[in-house]
């Protein structure tokens, strides 16, 4: 059985969308990270960055969401969520989930850390302006990589839609300003799907305490 650890409203929710598409029967472990649960000795067993998401399997332990998503997809290559190896959609696929992490996700973390994830000492607030020049830049070229396509890598849905959707989502989440609206047109069907609503769902029912309430974490706290 497959684990996932994950917080709600972190990149973990990418995972679990990728599990969701794939119909993956899996075990959801909270680790809210709010209440210092990623400092957890028996969290820091499984991963010693304290971070979420991580996916276990047997004897697999997997952090970083392009690894545990692209995992997911070749695990269930029914699901689409990963061209085979060796095709040329296969190796696009793999530059739209290098770039996401490190290009167009990377201008919000860098904000993020220097808005609170940093000790206050070492935050530098005056980076914020060169990471959203850095930002807006990446969606230029995530809109020229999409055209006129309804999904980024060939004809069809996979992970790195699901990646771009969820820093887009993220952005627009923390008051980024989008330049372009075909960006926004193409993720808006994207985080309709389903898959990603029962995602959301698993997260927040998995993380709720038993008097009802709903934890809120932060987009930008995880990896």
């Amino acid at each position: 059985m497959l684990k996932l650890y994950g917080c709600p409203d972190t990149r973990s929710t990418r995972t679990a969308w990728a599990l969701e598409e794939a119909g993956a029967d899996y075990d959801y472990e909270p680790v809210i990270l709010r209440k210092g649960e990623g400092r957890r000795p028996s969290f820091l067993r499984v991963n010693p960055s304290g971070k979420v998401p991580v996916l276990v399997d047997g004897d697999l332990v997997l952090s970083e969401s392009v690894a545990i998503c692209t995992y997911v997809g070749d695990l269930f290559p029914a699901s689409h969520l990963t061209p085979a190896v060796g095709t040329a959609d296969r190796g696009r696929y793999n530059q739209w989930m290098v770039f996401a992490i490190a290009e167009f996700e990377q201008p919000l973390w860098t904000i993020a850390k220097h808005r609170f994830v940093l000790p206050k000492e070492l935050r530098v607030p005056a980076v914020e302006e060169a990471a959203k020049w850095e930002f807006a830049r990446a969606c230029r070229v995530v809109e020229k990589g999409i055209g006129e396509k309804e999904f980024i890598v060939g004809d069809r849905f996979t992970a790195a839609d699901i990646m771009l959707a969820h820093i887009i989502a993220w952005a627009k989440s923390v008051g980024m300003q989008m330049e372009s609206a075909a960006l926004q047109s193409y993720a808006d069907p994207l985080l309709a799907r389903p898959a990603l609503q029962r995602a959301r769902a698993r997260e927040t029912a998995a993380a709720a305490p038993s008097s009802g309430e709903v934890p809120r974490s932060h987009p930008l706290i995880s990896p």
